[in-house]
């Protein structure tokens, strides 16, 4: 089931120009932030990152064809400071143990090494969103922080959306008490309109692909409302010596 939920993504992505223009637009971004050195994607799902640095290790919990491994993010099988970036597209909420891949991020960054994460955010407007048109649920009280027996029943595409809201601004101070090695080198809240009319890879595309510039121009001019208006978080932690 999980394999056929990411071919089925797979498709959707090139037949769905106006999706495929707003990822590849954040794609560049999460990109532009990469040190040099050797770069894991966790989760890569339909390997789309590869279309932006092709030098990439795709990964996920699962298999496919096109992916270059299978690898859990709370047991990577990485040597110590063997990488120097992790990059997390829409992953993040859906590790089990958040706290065991943040431990084990540190293990296998070398100093200066990156985590590049983009995962929902938590607004005003995205809220209702989230909670009623999308099928991942969305928990505002769970502490991410909190290691939980794994649970035998759990599907790979179970997830609470919350949880990079949680983390990096809520309880962003326990967190950094938790990984003082960890500093924050990017944090912002970003799409706002656009994404949500794209209906992601779930819904029909209520945007048509004319309007992606202009709307997402108007996003820019309005970044002063990203806490109201924002349906995603885009952070980067680096790892210090």
């Amino acid at each position: 089931m999980s394999e056929e939920i990411l071919i089925r993504h797979r498709a959707i992505w090139r037949q769905k120009p106006v999706l495929h223009a707003l990822y590849t637009n954040w794609y560049g971004e999460m990109v532009s932030h990469l040190v040099p050195g050797m770069t894991l994607e966790l989760g890569g799902g339909t390997g789309n990152l590869k279309e932006f640095t092709p030098d990439v290790i795709c990964t996920d919990i699962v298999k496919a064809p096109w992916l270059d491994a299978v690898a859990d993010g709370q047991a990577l099988p990485f040597r110590n400071g063997s990488l120097a970036n992790l990059v997390l597209f829409d992953v993040l909420h859906h590790i089990e143990n958040v706290r065991l891949f943040f431990d084990e991020a540190v293990r296998v960054l070398r100093v200066g090494g990156r985590i590049v994460i983009m995962d929902p955010y938590i607004s005003w407007c995205s809220w209702p969103v989230y909670r009623f048109l999308h099928p991942e649920p969305v928990d505002l009280s769970q502490d991410p922080m909190q290691v939980r027996p794994p649970d035998p029943d759990r599907l790979p595409f179970d997830a609470n959306q919350a949880v990079a809201t949680i983390l990096f601004e809520r309880s962003f101070e326990t967190f950094s008490r938790q990984f003082p090695g960890l500093v924050k080198r990017v944090h912002h809240r970003l799409a706002f309109f656009a994404y949500p009319l794209s209906g992601g890879f779930d819904h029909p595309s209520l945007l048509p692909m004319f309007a992606v510039r202009p709307l997402l121009t108007l996003e820019r001019a309005l970044g002063f409302l990203d806490r109201v208006l924002a349906f995603r978080i885009f952070v980067v932690l680096e790892k210090r010596g």
